[in-house]
């Protein structure tokens, strides 16, 4: 067996037809009903689509522990047993009504370039362990990006476990129920590098007609859920000038948080997604409202000014209209620089392979982004159809598939050699 790079290796390509057969096998577990999937974290469907990943990476020979998160490793190894390895990860849980390679793509493409691996008979100095993050999405257990974060040090074991869903079920207990609660502690392993491969989620790609994004950064993200107290009041009898409207506060910081976005881009981003009024009557003035406001920005100093005027909007507007206010902050993540060295080897390998492709910021959280702060990690970016994603229709072509895995392989190969 080869222990090193050499010109048969530089010419090795993945087969995109096992990847998209595994793709789509994978997406029959947990199917939704538009042509999506709808396999949350810690479900029944997770829990099957867990199962088949196990079966896979021991047909292909790798080993499969589980940590306290139910985080899974895969692990191939290397010649040297001493060697910290290269991790590829992503995750197999997804939106209620989310596609079919959000995540999965990245994860069904480790596997793939071990199978590669395994074909040519290539055996790398370092391990080659493949990562399945638990509870990426935070669709069912809130926040997002949970495994990788404890696995980071920026939540404790303890606080990611007593998390509960809205049916009052906790993570723990779902661990536990589902039999993928491990032994292994959480944080505690070595990674030498970290790389992930991800759909796009976005449109910059397909619209540049670039095959391969190198992501430098991803955006930091603030989330804060914002609650409005004011008086509910007769829709008609209250005079205008003698309401305390609490639905009106939150429309003119919404209209506020759009503003302030537009008036920094690029690579800023301003919304509201989830709003809650009471009583929630036709003729009733809202004595509550209860919304989240989602802030993103790839710069440090940007995003901080956002954070801050979006914050002086929220108290300006409640004292003007007369209503209370109060502000939790939800989740927060700085602006993430991914390693320099290895966002050059991901360059360079889809320039050795001719494929078109292009530097791009990430508007979307990431495991990546907290195993940033514990290993030096990088990205790769594949386009989808239309920047659509976190819905069923979304789509990506095979050729798109299988540039982005070729250059997950070579870049890869590189860093276990090394």
């Amino acid at each position: 067996m080869s222990t090193a790079l050499s010109a048969n290796t530089e010419t090795v390509r993945i087969n995109i037809d096992r990847l998209w057969d595994s793709l789509e096998k994978m997406a029959e577990t947990g199917p939704g009903i538009a042509g999506g999937c709808n396999r949350q974290a810690l479900t029944d469907e997770d829990d099957k689509g867990r199962k088949l990943f196990v079966e896979w990476c021991q047909q292909a020979g790798l080993s499969v522990t589980v940590d306290q998160m139910g985080t899974l490793f895969a692990s191939r190894p290397g010649s040297d047993p001493q060697a910290a390895g290269i991790y590829i990860g992503s995750h197999l849980d997804t939106q209620p009504t989310g596609g079919k390679y959000d995540g999965v793509l990245g994860v069904l493409s480790g596997l793939e370039v071990v199978r590669t691996l395994n074909d040519h008979g290539i055996r790398t100095q370092r391990p080659i362990v493949i990562s399945n993050w638990t509870n990426e999405e935070g669709s069912r257990f809130a926040p997002s990006m949970l495994a990788s974060a404890v696995f980071a040090g920026v939540y404790s074991l303890e606080y990611a476990h007593g998390l509960k869903d809205q049916a009052g079920i906790t993570l723990g207990q779902e661990l536990t129920r589902l039999g993928w609660l491990g032994s292994e502690p959480v944080g505690k392993r070595t990674m030498h590098a970290y790389l992930e491969y991800h759909i796009e989620q976005g449109p910059i790609l397909e619209a540049q007609h670039k095959t391969v994004g190198v992501v430098t950064h991803c955006q930091g993200q603030s989330w804060l859920e914002v609650t409005l107290t004011g008086r509910s009041a007769h829709t008609g009898s209250t005079p205008m000038t003698m309401r305390a409207n609490a639905g009106l506060a939150m429309a003119r910081i919404i209209d506020a948080v759009d503003h302030i976005a537009m008036a920094h881009q690029p690579n800023a981003a301003g919304s509201v997604g989830q709003i809650k009024v009471y009583p929630n009557s036709r003729n009733v003035l809202p004595a509550k409202v209860i919304f989240t406001i989602d802030i993103r920005a790839a710069d440090k100093h940007k995003f901080d000014r956002i954070c801050t005027l979006v914050r002086d909007k929220i108290r300006e507007i409640s004292h003007a209209h007369g209503v209370a206010f109060s502000i939790e902050k939800i989740g927060h993540y700085d602006p993430v620089e991914f390693d320099a060295d290895m966002t050059g080897i991901i360059r360079q390998a889809a320039e050795d392979m001719n494929y078109p492709h292009m530097d791009i910021t990430s508007g979307a959280g990431h495991d990546a982004t907290w195993i940033a702060r514990v290993a030096p990690t990088a990205m790769i970016f594949c386009p989808c159809v239309g920047g659509v994603s976190h819905n069923e229709s979304e789509a990506i072509s095979p050729e798109w598939a299988q540039a982005g895995a070729n250059v997950l392989l070579q870049t890869a190969l590189q860093l276990a050699n090394t």
